[in-house]
């Protein structure tokens, strides 16, 4: 699948739609009602009626409900046609640092309001749950901080004699903070972490790494009290120490920095600002597609359609009422 054979193949939407039923129902349709398999039969409109059926309604044999494709999915009541949002899922899955939902908005001609909606519900669509299998084996980890350059006031800039300021800010201040946990030729997990410090970072390094896993760090010493009781590895970047060998083993954080790379380049050079209360989708987009990089655009097309059932993203939950879109 790429995006010449979906322009071919599902330009109408009815298509794009018996797409989507092979995706979700491979085995045969599933009812979201009652969960009965293959005991569903699609709707007809009977000769002469005058009551029109919906296209794609189901009807499930057993509890007598109707539902569609869409029915417990992201895409419940989106009024945006299914072949377009085929067309959306592949450049998002296709684009190694992301689509902005302004480009969005001009190749697939739908308001900037319907895409920024629509890519944020594909975020939530891929990310991890809770039953997520745990990183193993050697697992690097390092914390990266997301937000653009502050402007320090002229009356809070450092002396030029170097003398310290009690109220100069923090280089990291404003700005927010990720975790990430890379396990080596495995998969990644990113957390937005309101401060680091080991009370914060413990709990989710417990519910997302084997306790029989070898970490690797750099010197930071916040990370070494949420490790523990784990096998741990430090590499000294003050020293410009980058990498060494220990019985074989590569001590390095590389693997993480190489992610963080791709990370920042995306937001920096593709959404160029990210709010701080949608971080955490951004990075579900990230890791989803960093742990899906040893296949096609196409495969990975059709995993991110796999995860989108029992999920459900409401307006109002992106954007209180209260605030001006």
């Amino acid at each position: 699948m790429n995006l010449n054979s979906i322009a071919a193949k599902y330009a109408d939407e009815s298509l794009a739609r018996e797409f989507f039923e092979k995706q979700r129902w491979p085995n045969g349709t599933v009812c979201p009602h009652c969960g009965l398999v293959g005991e569903s039969y699609r709707l007809k409109a009977k000769p002469n009626s005058v009551s029109p059926v919906r296209a794609g309604v189901w009807k499930c044999k057993g509890c007598r409900k109707q539902f569609t494709v869409t029915k417990g999915t992201i895409f419940e009541d989106s009024h945006i046609p299914l072949n377009t949002w085929l067309m959306a899922i592949h450049l998002i899955c296709a684009s190694k640092k992301g689509m902005s939902a302004h480009q969005l908005h001009r190749m697939l001609g739908v308001t900037y309001k319907s895409a920024w909606f629509m890519v944020h519900r594909l975020r939530y669509a891929v990310a991890h749950g809770s039953l997520a299998k745990k990183l193993k084996n050697i697992v690097e980890m390092d914390e990266t901080y997301i937000g653009g350059k502050r402007k320090i006031p002229k009356g809070l800039r450092k002396p030029d004699d170097g003398s310290p300021r009690p109220d100069y800010p923090a280089p990291t201040a404003d700005k927010s903070a990720v975790l990430s946990m890379v396990e080596r030729r495995g998969e990644v997990r990113s957390h937005h972490v309101q401060r680091v410090n080991s009370a914060n970072l413990k709990p989710i390094i417990q519910s997302r790494v084997s306790s029989t896993a070898r970490i690797m760090t750099d010197t930071g010493t916040v990370l070494h009290g949420a490790i523990h009781p784990r096998k741990h590895d430090q590499v000294n970047h003050s020293k410009e120490e980058y990498g060494r060998y220990e019985r074989g083993v590569c001590i390095t954080t590389n693997t993480v920095e190489g992610y963080f790379s791709i990370l920042k380049r995306g937001i920096i050079g593709t959404y160029h600002h990210v709010g701080s209360q949608h971080l955490h989708r951004y990075l579900s987009e990230f890791d989803f597609r960093y742990n899906t990089r040893k296949i096609s655009d196409g495969e990975r097309s059709c995993r991110l359609i796999s995860k989108v059932g029992g999920k459900r993203l409401k307006y109002r939950q992106l954007v209180p009422k209260r605030e001006a879109f």
